[in-house]
This record gives structure tokens, C-alpha cells and sequence, in this order.
């Protein structure tokens, strides 16, 4: 007599069937009407969530679209969490593998910059916890504080742009350099840098050496070898006072290492 298969079988089958019932059936004994409810569900809760995590990404899809996007995910993802609330991440992680071949070229980068904005929102950390700030510190002479919940990205596409009927044909012939972080209100908010200030922003971010605003200028007049470096670092004073009023920058550190 053939044995019955164990619990961890019969669960593995119905998961299966759950992730992709077009090509799994449910296990033997199990009322396919019923199985079949909960498949809907299953799609249904994934569906939801993500609708509400990238509204624009969902915007800009026919529903046929969105809807093949949820069962291919379901299908082929593994995710390396059990966190519902991290599942957006994971469909994140789906797209930039790049496995998708029908998807737009910026379709991937989209989710990344709407899951930044979510991420941003939800980070449990609060500023005045974080910020160690002088209020009669220098940014240019002392330590710039850079936003602790600021994140950074180089896209390929304008992202911040798309929208239903406004997508672009095309990469950008330069990077997209784009930085998302939250400001005291708790409003979530991003700046489109150029190349000087995406930059600086870099430099801020792994500036463990805690140089000064001058010395960082001065790299990045060096890096792009400027005939007037000092020219350079005195328009550093305006960016880095303007980042100071958006609140990417929360002031700045009297003390500081480095050269001048």
C-alpha cells in the first residue's frame, strides 16, 4: 500500500498551489472550490498591500499589467523575510533581477525610489535623537550634519517625473541623482541634485573622518580638477546653506579631524 504523505509534503503542495495555481494543483483530498478561495486571498492580500506601497508603479499599468506582475511575483520570488510588512522590499529586490524582460527599462528604478519614500517614512528613528548639533557651528569651517534618514540613489531615469500618461522613452544621458530623506515635520521629502551636489552628499555620507565643509569642497574641486578651486568652495557655501534650509543638512559639529 502506497504511504501518505506527511504534513510537510501536503504543506509544501499547497503552498505551491497557492503561489501559482495556474500550474500547481491543490493536494489530493482538498476541495479544489475551497483551495481555490484561498489562492484569491492569498493574491488578493499581496495585491492590496502593494497597490497601497507604490501607487505611482500601479498607476502607470494597465490592471492586466499589475495583475501579471502580482501572480509572477507570487510564482517565482522567494523572499528572505517573513515580515509582511517587508514584502515591498521583495518585490523590489524581483524587479532589479532583471528577470522580467517585458518591463519598461525604468520600471525597476520606479519601485526602488517609491519604496525609498516608504522606507523613509517608516524608519523608526527620530532627528533630535540623532543630530549631534552646534547651532553656532560653521557649515563651510565645521562638521556638516547630513540627515541621518537621508537615502541616496543614481537612477538611469527621471523617476521622480513619471506619472500616468508621462513616462519616459528613453534613459537620461546623464544620472539621475536623486536623495529622499524625512525633515523634523516627519514629511518625507526628495531633492534632485546635480553632479557637485549628489557629490557632496556622498562624501557626507562616508565622512567618518568628520572633515569639514571646506575640506570636502576642496576634494571635490580636486576630483574635478577646477582651475579656480576657491571659487568652487565659496558656491559650496550656498549649496550647503540651501541643503541646511531642506533639512537634508541639520547644522553642523564644532569638533572635527581633517585637513583644512
Amino acid at each position: 500500500m502506497k504511504e501518505a504523505p506527511g504534513y510537510a509534503a501536503i504543506e509544501a503542495r499547497f503552498a505551491a498551489y497557492l503561489r501559482d495555481p495556474r500550474a500547481a494543483a491543490p493536494p489530493a483530498g482538498v476541495d479544489p472550490t475551497r483551495a481555490a478561495v484561498y489562492a484569491r486571498l492569498v493574491h488578493h492580500n499581496v495585491d492590496t498591500l502593494l497597490a497601497q506601497c507604490f501607487p505611482v508603479l500601479k498607476s502607470v499599468c494597465e490592471d492586466a499589467r499589475w495583475q501579471a506582475l502580482i501572480r509572477d511575483f507570487l510564482a517565482r520570488h522567494r523572499a528572505h523575510t517573513p515580515l509582511f510588512p517587508r514584502l515591498p522590499q521583495e518585490l523590489v529586490s524581483f524587479l532589479a533581477a532583471g528577470t522580467r524582460e517585458t518591463d519598461p527599462a525604468w520600471f525597476a528604478e520606479l519601485a526602488d525610489y517609491e519604496w525609498l519614500e516608504m522606507e523613509c517614512a517608516q524608519d523608526p528613528r527620530e532627528l533630535d535623537e540623532l543630530a549631534c548639533v552646534d547651532a553656532d557651528a560653521d557649515l563651510l569651517e565645521d562638521v556638516p550634519i547630513l540627515n541621518p534618514l537621508a537615502r541616496a540613489r543614481a537612477y538611469r531615469h527621471p523617476v521622480h517625473t513619471i506619472a500616468p500618461g508621462r513616462v519616459p522613452d528613453a534613459p537620461s544621458p546623464e544620472p539621475v541623482w536623486l536623495v529622499v530623506y524625512r525633515r523634523r515635520d516627519d514629511r518625507v521629502s526628495f531633492l534632485h541634485l546635480n553632479a557637485v551636489s549628489a557629490r557632496l552628499v556622498e562624501l557626507l555620507l562616508r565622512n567618518a573622518d568628520r572633515r569639514n565643509g571646506r575640506a570636502l569642497l576642496r576634494q571635490i574641486a580636486d576630483e574635478l580638477q577646477h582651475p579656480r578651486p576657491a571659487q568652487l568652495i565659496e558656491a559650496g557655501r550656498g549649496v550647503l546653506a540651501d541643503l541646511a534650509a531642506r533639512e537634508l543638512l541639520l547644522g553642523a559639529s564644532r569638533a572635527f579631524v581633517g585637513p583644512e
